[in-house]
């Protein structure tokens, strides 16, 4: 099981079964809700996940997409697109252990800030500018 939350400790969750597509988003959207150059992010089945502590606060970032953070110390946490209601996407780095659920690949790099350059040599989609 993976553990994680805020980094005020405000909003916990559990996470059951394996991740999976485990990725690094350079999409403007990910990178401005994060106030971070790339987000790093995996998938779970929405049954396997689960707050175990405190309430998240939850908005619409796009017409299909509604993401969650903490309302006290604003740690983005969950990423779930309306087109995949069975598969929720979960902070990496909100995980209490984050290098358990290395990236197999870097997405949207379409949106890539054109001063960042990775030689990790993971497959890069292009994608679009957003998510």
């Amino acid at each position: 099981m993976l553990k994680g939350g805020c980094y005020c400790a405000q909003v916990r969750y559990e996470v059951q079964g394996l991740p999976f597509h485990s990725t690094l988003c350079h999409c403007a959207d990910c990178r401005r809700i994060a106030a971070a150059p790339v987000v790093a992010w995996f998938s779970a089945s929405i049954d396997g996940f689960r707050f175990v502590a405190g309430e998240p606060k939850r908005f619409a970032s796009s017409e299909k997409v509604t993401r969650t953070f903490c309302p006290n110390c604003g740690t983005p946490l969950t990423y779930q697109h309306a087109d995949l209601p069975d598969e929720l996407d979960i902070s990496t780095c909100s995980l209490d252990t984050p290098e358990t659920v290395k990236p197999d690949d870097h997405t949207h790099t379409a949106g890539q800030l054109p001063w960042i350059h990775f030689s990790d040599g993971l497959e890069a989609h292009p994608g679009s500018r957003s998510s």
